[in-house]
């Protein structure tokens, strides 16, 4: 994918790959934002991006310095293989995390506006304490996600709030003259069982509830003697791990997520446990035939998209992770037809609960 910016040429991938040849690493938002930025005297030197999945922006806007949250393993090795694709190199301290201190007296950020209103609200809570006086923040978003929450939430941190004209279905906030921040929220709490409360970080699946689909995989999870090494596959918060701990507490338990506040929600809630934790979004550094069991409730969705490559590719690799005799545990929603994909990695397949809207698959190698 080529993209024309200042008389370069630039080139782009998505990561992970997806054979949807209709989706790009860009969107209509962010080639607004790209245009507003363009019409400014000049940039201000070391803009904070926030939710940039593929780099997109931190490459057009290179020269400038800019300072990118990273949210996923997946969005790092997006960011750096379409820098390498277009031969820049990261600044020194480019990429931070989450949770990572922001740089003071930010003059400019620029915000992808996340699926999560919560997530929303995180960001600018981190952000406003950092931002200049009369600092800016440039929010953009696809008017079909619109909702009134984006400018009630803008509305708290700032006292300027203005809504640019659509183009190409997109639009921008554009958030000016900052007030005192409202009193900085406690971390979602999740009502677990038996008195027990999960805590996550907004933007983390599920949030205020445990899922329909994880409680019906729990009701039927049997964890037999000789399954020691059992990891969580694309853990959230950590409830799997939690409630398989409860049940074995010798278990050597692993919790993989593609997202950092994933990773950090898990370990707030599996405090004093021996687990390890692992921030990635593929199996590839795991030994073969490794673990006696995985459990997963994988992720169906990216960003906006309904989208199962991820889930599917994790699926092999997990095949390749699991000992002779070992087990996948999944579940899903029904309509997603996993089983398919399923019985072409994994001998033996089967249903072993199941509703009008979830099901819970066994696979064993």
């Amino acid at each position: 994918m080529d993209y024309q910016y200042q008389d370069k040429t630039y080139h782009f991938k998505r990561y992970p790959k997806t054979a949807n040849r209709s989706l790009q690493a860009w969107n209509a938002a962010d080639e607004l934002m790209l245009s507003h930025i363009q019409q400014l005297p000049e940039v201000p030197k070391s803009p904070l991006l926030l939710n940039d999945r593929f780099g997109f922006l931190s490459c057009m806007l290179h020269e400038a310095r800019p300072v990118t949250v990273i949210e996923y393993k997946s969005q790092e090795k997006a960011c750096i293989n379409n820098f390498e694709r277009n031969h820049l190199k990261p600044n020194v301290n480019q990429f931070i995390d989450p949770l990572a201190p922001l740089p003071a007296a930010t003059e400019l950020a620029l915000i992808q506006i996340p699926k999560s209103l919560d997530l929303f609200y995180f960001y600018l809570e981190r952000l406003s304490p950092a931002l200049a006086d009369d600092g800016t923040v440039i929010c953009a978003f696809m008017t079909r996600h619109f909702n009134v929450g984006l400018i009630e939430t803008a509305s708290l941190f700032f006292d300027e709030v203005e809504q640019s004209r659509a183009w190409k279905k997109a639009r921008l906030l554009i958030l000016k003259k900052k007030k005192t921040p409202p009193k900085i929220k406690e971390l979602i709490t999740v009502p677990f069982y038996e008195g027990t409360i999960l805590k996550q970080y907004p933007g983390v699946f599920s949030a205020g509830h445990v899922d329909y689909a994880s409680r019906l995989l729990l009701q039927d999870l049997r964890l037999k003697s000789n399954e020691v090494r059992i990891l969580d596959m694309a853990c959230g918060n950590g409830v799997l791990a939690q409630a398989i701990q409860k049940q074995k507490p010798d278990a050597k338990l692993y919790l993989m997520d593609d997202a950092f506040l994933a990773i950090e929600s898990a370990k707030l809630n599996m405090e004093g446990t021996r687990a390890r934790y692992h921030y990635t979004d593929t199996l590839d550094g795991v030994d073969d035939a490794f673990f006696d069991l995985i459990v997963s409730n994988p992720p169906f969705h990216f960003g906006y998209e309904t989208n199962i490559e991820v889930a599917v590719s994790l699926f092999g690799q997990a095949r390749r992770c699991l000992r002779p005799a070992g087990r996948l545990m999944i579940v899903a929603n029904r309509h997603l037809n996993y089983k398919t994909h399923l019985q072409k990695i994994f001998q033996h397949v089967s249903t072993l609960a199941q509703n009008d809207k979830y099901e819970v698959i066994e696979c064993i190698v």
